[in-house]
């Protein structure tokens, strides 16, 4: 992978240069002078459009409220594009924004990349033992923080307890239940048991990690993918969809998937707390009870699912660093991820805000804390964000068959060796 420029430099270059579109003020460093804060943070912003996206805006405009002098320029990027997009902005050394909501794999790599402003000692990372340290472990590379942790998350089955209830079935323990409960619903409401989404990769671990297996292991620079761990995730994935234990897609995913189970033409799927308040506009869910949630089905090596979440980094060449400073702390204290605990059922990432009324009373919470302590954490590599491009190719084309699964491992698994130069 080709590296960038180191980040001091990049800080350097891009603070002579003034290029970076950060505010609307030009020359403003966030403070005038006196000691407050003022000028334009712009925030990208990659959570679901048309639920999530509303409470965060209104969240972050919020801000505004204790720095009048400031403006919060709000952004939804849509959460596919935003990756690129922001490499492209902060490689030009324009139109980047100040702050960035980052997926965890993204940010070690936007930080090799010297695209982030390291954070320590600044007012961006305040309290930084009060974060959960599964959460915190993301933002650090080469011993530096280089975001702060937003929301975290995992992966469990959403179930609809109606159909379940007319079926006379319980939740799945194991992928053998997963079949034998998906065939009961199938027999006796005529609905399909569960919608496996085909397009995205990041759907494929919880089997992955069910069975053993891993993408690589950094510890010692190795391709576990294709190793038999893999070949038998990626046999059992297609087998739920050759039994009719599942059905599957190869575009379209996320709508396919959230239209299906809120209309009530499957039974379960698997997803994650940021989708709870898009499910519960469904038809389905207008009564929320409706909504149940349990761990993914274990494989032959236990139950497994991927630790996920976003931070929120803070872009090197930002002409408001103070100002966007402040606003990642704003948006990462205790209170605020309350509040987005209370809206959008989102898991905090500070301890301290676990013993908040509205956090102890959300039951999506109760569910997925449990999980999230135990999931399984993703390699924190520069290069770890480019892992789901080669196994989301592959892992289609097992599902569709126009692969085998071994040939699909195989294929990711080269993929690999050729992305992580002296890997095993």
């Amino acid at each position: 992978m080709r590296r960038g420029i180191t980040a001091t430099a990049l800080v350097a270059a891009l603070a002579l240069a003034a290029t970076a579109c950060g505010s609307d003020d030009e020359g403003s460093t966030g403070n005038n002078g006196s000691g407050e804060l003022s000028g334009t943070v712009t925030w990208w912003d990659t959570s679901t459009a048309g639920s999530e996206d509303k409470v965060f805006k209104k969240i972050a405009e919020d801000f505004t409220k204790q720095h009048p002098k400031v403006k919060i320029k709000y952004v939804n990027v849509p959460f596919g594009d935003a990756q690129n997009k922001f490499k492209n902005a902060a490689q030009s050394g324009s139109d980047a924004p100040d702050v960035i909501r980052s997926e965890v794999a993204w940010t070690p790599e936007f930080a090799d990349l010297g695209y982030l402003a390291p954070l320590d000692g600044t007012a961006a990372l305040k309290n930084p033992d009060d974060f959960l340290k599964q959460a915190a472990a993301s933002t650090k590379y080469n011993d530096k923080t280089y975001a702060v942790p937003q929301v975290i998350d995992s992966m469990g089955i959403f179930y609809n307890k109606k159909i379940f209830k007319e079926a006379g079935v319980e939740v799945p323990k194991s992928i053998d239940e997963l079949k034998t409960v998906s065939k009961k619903i199938k027999d006796k409401t005529g609905k399909t048991g569960m919608y496996l989404r085909g397009d995205d990769a990041y759907w494929f671990l919880s089997f992955l990690y069910g069975e053993g297996g891993d993408m690589v292991e950094a510890g010692n620079k190795t391709v576990t993918i294709d190793n038999p761990a893999g070949v038998k995730a990626m046999k059992v994935v297609k087998d739920l969809v050759d039994s009719g234990a599942a059905q599957t897609d190869a575009t379209d995913g996320w709508e396919n998937m959230q239209a299906s189970f809120k209309d009530g033409k499957v039974a379960m799927i698997i997803n994650g707390p940021w989708a709870v308040a898009d499910t519960y506009t469904g038809k389905e869910f207008k009564d929320k009870a409706n909504l149940g949630v349990a761990p993914v089905p274990a494989g032959s090596a236990g139950q497994g699912a991927p630790q996920g979440g976003h931070n929120l980094a803070v872009y090197a060449g930002s002409k408001n660093l103070d100002a966007s400073y402040a606003f990642v702390d704003y948006m990462t204290s205790a209170d605020t991820q309350a509040k987005v605990t209370k809206e959008l059922s989102l898991l905090p990432t500070r301890t301290s805000a676990y013993a908040k009324e509205d956090v102890v009373d959300n039951e999506i919470v109760g569910f997925f804390k449990p999980v999230v302590e135990t999931a399984v954490e993703r390699p924190w590599i520069p290069e770890t964000g480019s892992l789901f491009a080669p196994l989301v190719t592959e892992y289609t084309k097992a599902l569709t068959g126009q692969v085998t699964p071994e040939k699909a491992v195989k294929t990711t698994g080269d993929s690999y060796r050729k992305l992580l130069k002296g890997w095993k």
